[in-house]
């Protein structure tokens, strides 16, 4: 049986484990963007007299999470999002909404090639 002192020396290297870093809090004005998208959320929701029950399965969720989209809790996923979204109806609207062609930086530069990748 192999223990652990010579795993180490096997591999030569410190096998220490290293603390993960602590992720930083959302800032400000993201938790006030979440909060605001999710009350619209809510209001699309009532505006088609759906129940939270029924947009949780469209949406392949659960109510509980539909709850916290629609409270803003920024920790969602961003597929549960999206399912909301289209089980609303506006997820088209969102797409288009995130466009950068949609916009006039985008339509004037349309005709440039977009690089791979952005590098400082």
């Amino acid at each position: 049986m192999l223990s652990i002192l010579s795993i180490k020396r096997y591999y030569g290297e410190d096998l220490a484990l290293k603390e993960a870093p602590v992720p930083r809090p959302p800032s400000v004005r993201v938790m006030s963007a979440a909060k605001s998208i999710g009350e619209q959320m809510a209001a699309w929701r009532k505006l088609q007299g759906l129940t939270a029950a029924q947009v949780a399965e469209r949406a392949s969720i659960s109510r509980n999470t539909l709850r916290r989209i629609e409270t803003g809790d920024a920790g969602v996923s961003f597929q549960a999002f999206l399912g909301v979204a289209r089980a609303l109806g506006v997820l088209d609207a969102v797409v288009t909404a995130t466009d950068p062609y949609e916009t006039d930086l985008g339509r004037a530069r349309a005709d440039d090639t977009l690089p791979k990748r952005v590098r400082q």
